[in-house]
């Protein structure tokens, strides 16, 4: 049998990486890996409280199987909503995003990312028949 002191030491340590990885990461991808962590940190607590002896019902594996099917939902939006920012202005750090208007200006972004002026440029270039996607 093991103590349930380890796990919940490894699972503050997890939530503790994890709260430090949201607050401290301007990276959108590092900032989504430090809310797993602290998801995964939730389901280990889950799992340790169902497994201690004498628990009256087991709902900790039942809860844990729905913190995964939350997380990977989470993480799937979570994923398209970068996905989106770095199509809109060229990077996924987070401190660089201009304003999340339904318009942007054109202008704003292409002078403030050199990846986006060579995708315009390149558009440009391309003939309108010739199939050339970026």
């Amino acid at each position: 049998m093991i103590h349930l002191q380890l796990p919940a030491a490894l699972a503050a340590l997890l939530a503790g990486i994890g709260v430090y990885g949201v607050l401290a990461r301007r990276n959108a991808v590092l900032v989504l890996i430090g809310v797993e962590l602290i998801l995964n940190a939730a389901t280990l607590l889950l799992v340790t409280a169902g497994s201690r002896p004498g628990a009256p019902f087991s709902a900790g594996p039942v809860l844990t199987l729905f913190v995964i099917t939350i997380a990977a939902a989470e993480i799937c939006v979570a994923l398209a909503v970068v996905l989106v920012l770095f199509r809109t202005t060229g990077t996924i750090d987070l401190t660089a995003v201009p304003d999340l208007t339904d318009d942007p200006e054109p202008d704003l972004l292409l002078e403030s990312h050199p990846e986006a002026q060579a995708i315009s440029q390149r558009e440009a270039q391309a003939e309108p028949g010739s199939g050339v996607r970026s």
